[in-house]
């Protein structure tokens, strides 16, 4: 299989994980870091070893390049991912696909229409955890599925992250910054969403800075911290997902599905692996089950070598926009509803990604 040369925009926190996992893949290399702080992408070149460091448009115009991961700030994500497609590259985006559901429908009409590969974050969904709570489901282990909870309640960011500002303005906030991890599980677990409704509250206008370097600035906040979602599924399932920027402390699951013959316990959405517990109908007891699938640690950049061994293939990549896509208009839908005292019906549609073979490793992608 071919090698695919990628370039990398964007050397925020998020790029060291895509940088030292890189290596694992031999379905591609990385051969050029850029971002807009040029000094910040030749620290990321040094430190990994990266033939080119530049500012994006050089790199987006560099004609060795077949595949951009973007990995900016939510705001920019369409813009670059745009000039990246319009370039003839493929493009793997971090979460959410786009700020705005126009600017990610320009995205995939513009893939589309240069017969492009589009994908998007998140890929732990492809980890160990998800693929064998997928497996447990559909061998029937709690028979049908009736509902789900999903639950993503801390804090906030501003009490470690170096520069957590973003995250209380337009196209942050803790659904549309953890929610596409949620969602995206529920949807490899249960299939598309067909209706959804919600509340959303502001708690703070203003955050304070607790982490370094900026300990002690002060944040105006924008968007929402606390939602809570309603999800109506295709299968008839109905779901319940709350993220919070204001919660000190909790005791409730990641992610339950509870059907007609048992429940599975789903580990953390936001890594590839974790703990899988099942506990059927007539079971005294939980039941932890061994994992059936590969990629158990934090293996951010699957995502990207599953796409392009889909691209070499012919295949649709289960980390397809049109299912990044989906979530953003849950997304926005749960914020619609709150917004405007109703239901919000789905226009999207998105295809269940198919399960990853049990067993599988990095030699699947050579």
């Amino acid at each position: 299989m071919k090698s695919y040369k990628v370039g990398l925009i964007g050397c925020g926190n998020i790029s060291h994980i895509y940088l030292k996992n890189a290596s694992l893949f031999p379905n591609y290399e990385i051969t050029a870091v850029a971002d807009i702080v040029l000094e910040r992408a030749k620290e990321r070149a040094k430190e990994y070893n990266i033939p080119k460091a530049c500012m994006p448009d050089e790199l987006l115009e560099d004609p060795t390049i077949d595949l951009v991961i973007n990995l900016t700030i939510p705001a920019v994500h369409a813009e670059v991912a745009i000039k990246a497609l319009q370039n003839g590259k493929h493009v793997y985006g971090e979460k959410p696909l786009a700020v705005e559901l126009e600017d990610a429908q320009q995205m995939m009409a513009i893939a589309k229409e240069n017969n492009l590969y589009l994908c998007n974050a998140p890929d732990t969904f492809l980890g160990a955890g998800i693929q064998t709570s997928l497996k447990l489901m559909n061998d029937g282990w709690i028979g049908k599925p009736v509902s789900a909870n999903a639950f993503m309640m801390i804090p906030g960011h501003e009490r470690w992250h170096p520069d957590p500002t973003f995250y209380y303005q337009k196209g942050g906030g803790p659904m549309f910054d953890m929610g596409p991890y949620y969602l995206t599980a529920l949807i490899a677990l249960l299939g598309p969403v067909t209706r959804v409704t919600g509340s959303t509250k502001k708690t703070y206008e203003e955050r304070t800075i607790t982490s370094q370097p900026n300990f002690g600035k002060k944040i105006n906040v924008e968007v929402p911290t606390q939602i809570n979602g309603v999800l109506d599924f295709e299968n008839e399932a109905v779901g319940t997902i709350i993220t919070s920027y204001d919660t000190w402390h909790h005791q409730l699951p990641f992610i339950e599905i509870y059907g007609t013959e048992g429940t599975i316990s789903v580990p953390d959405p936001n890594h590839f692996g974790g703990p899988v517990r099942v506990r059927r109908w007539d079971h005294q007891d939980w039941s932890e089950i061994p994992l059936t699938h590969g990629f158990p640690d934090n293996i951010r950049g699957l995502g990207v070598a599953e796409m392009i061994k889909a691209i070499e293939t012919g295949q649709t990549a289960r980390t397809d926009a049109s299912i990044a896509y989906h979530a953003l208009e849950i997304m926005h839908g749960v914020h619609i509803a709150s917004a405007e005292n109703r239901h919000y019906t789905m226009k999207s549609q998105c295809i269940r990604p198919e399960p990853l073979p049990v067993g599988m490793n990095e030699s699947y992608f050579s």
